[in-house]
């Protein structure tokens, strides 16, 4: 009875759901196939309408997940799913290390600190070690960072972890917090100094009354995998934050890079 069912949260949730499950069953088709296939021929194969499958492959299309043939009209997938499983075992990695590192951290300087990871829109906020304060971070782990308005963002925009330079030339206009977002003449004197001393702050640009202190992560291969950032309020973290803490985080995302394969440091300057 649908009633009961209703009263039944624990069936639901482990029924599957079936958009996913089409969605799956297409990319599993193209995946298998030797060429690029039809709308009929994905249908016929999965069992399922021609209207419903067209519907999911236009919205992989969108998503760029699949590419469609002009001449035929046939879709195959795109390499970015290949993109995606290529970036697994760096975060993986990343995100373990850091995990083992940044506790002592917290403990050290008694403050909340963040773990980030890269992606196509911003830093996404990982995992949160939280230091009980007074003032506690709202912030929850799943979080996107804008590459232009967090501390995070401008270190992983600094060290050229963001491909080109759109998220420069084409940021959000307005303000974030309290403060005006800079102008792009202005960003980019902003990262080079950031890429010259190691770090970033971002005072009240994410939420008001607090500030973030963010130190990239470097992989074996010299590539920024990932950010670590010390987050607290303004009296705590200040925007000219104390060369004790800084070196604190820096050290910590040093050895943090030194777990990954990185054998370089950072140039003192």
């Amino acid at each position: 009875m649908i009633a009961d069912r209703l009263r039944s949260p624990c069936v639901a949730e482990h029924e599957p759901i079936d958009a996913v499950l089409t969605t799956l069953s297409i990319i599993e088709q193209l995946a298998d196939a030797d060429g690029p296939l039809g709308v009929s021929e994905i249908a016929s194969a999965i069992g399922s309408t021609k209207p419903r499958v067209y519907r999911h492959l236009r919205t992989l299309l969108e998503r760029r997940y699949v590419m469609q043939d002009p001449a035929s009209d046939k879709y195959q997938l795109s390499l970015r799913l290949f993109h995606l499983s290529q970036s697994i075992p760096e975060k993986t990695s990343f995100v373990r290390e850091a995990r083992t590192v940044l506790p002592a951290l917290r403990d050290m300087i008694q403050q909340t600190v963040a773990i980030g990871v890269i992606e196509e829109d911003g830093i996404r906020v990982v995992e949160i070690l939280r230091h009980r304060s007074a003032i506690q971070i709202t912030t929850p782990p799943g979080t996107l960072f804008a590459f232009h308005s967090s501390a995070q963002g401008k270190v992983a925009l600094a060290f050229g972890a963001v491909p080109g330079s759109s998220a420069v030339d084409h940021k959000a206009t307005g303000s974030a917090g309290r403060r005006p977002l800079p102008s792009a003449a202005q960003l980019r004197k902003e990262l080079a100094q950031i890429q010259a001393q190691g770090w970033a702050v971002a005072p009240e640009t994410v939420l008001l009354g607090v500030n973030a202190l963010a130190a990239p992560v470097f992989d074996a291969g010299g590539k920024v995998c990932g950010t670590i950032a010390v987050v607290g309020s303004v009296q705590y973290v200040s925007p000219q934050p104390d060369g004790a803490l800084v070196s604190a985080l820096t050290t910590a995302a040093g050895e943090i890079s030194h777990r990954l394969g990185y054998t370089k440091h950072l140039e003192k300057r």
